[in-house]
């Protein structure tokens, strides 16, 4: 196979080909775990700018690697935690109600989702917080993409 240095696994006679070590990649996950908390007790503001940080550092160590999906898939696991934690921040029905109607849900939608007895993280994936807080909203706060595309 290769030779593995700092989360770094090396492929190909050259040793040109880099990937991402399983390893790291659950280093990553531990340490935005830490990161997104949802009973953390911070407001998202500070906990965007500690993640947004950790990831700069991440990509800046990880990003020329020849593993798009891997980095595909941490970004898109990332942004669910996140959403995880602001729809847990929002607490009660009515505030979740009234915070994805201000952010263009329908009513019916809304309604139903805060009304759900599904936890945070099954409902970070679901439509309405997928509507209410886009990939956009994520950019607009500064959280950088993992593979670098907007």
């Amino acid at each position: 196979m290769g030779a593995e240095v700092s989360g770094l696994q090396f492929h190909g006679e050259s040793g040109t080909q880099t990937w991402i070590a399983p390893k790291a990649v659950l280093r990553f996950k531990e340490r935005v775990r830490e990161l997104t908390r949802r009973t953390r007790g911070v407001k998202v503001e500070r906990m965007v700018e500690e993640l947004g940080r950790y990831l700069r550092g991440w990509i800046g160590y990880f990003g020329q690697c020849q593993t798009p999906s891997v980095l595909q898939g941490l970004e898109e696991w990332t942004r669910r935690r996140l959403r995880s934690a602001i729809w847990k921040q929002w607490k009660r029905g009515s505030v979740r109600f009234s915070e994805l109607r201000e952010r263009g849900v329908s009513k019916d939608l809304a309604a139903q989702t805060a009304g759900s007895a599904h936890g945070p993280w099954r409902l970070a994936n679901s439509p309405a917080l997928a509507f209410a807080l886009p990939n956009a909203y994520f950019d607009s706060l500064g959280i950088p993409r993992l593979t670098g595309g907007r």
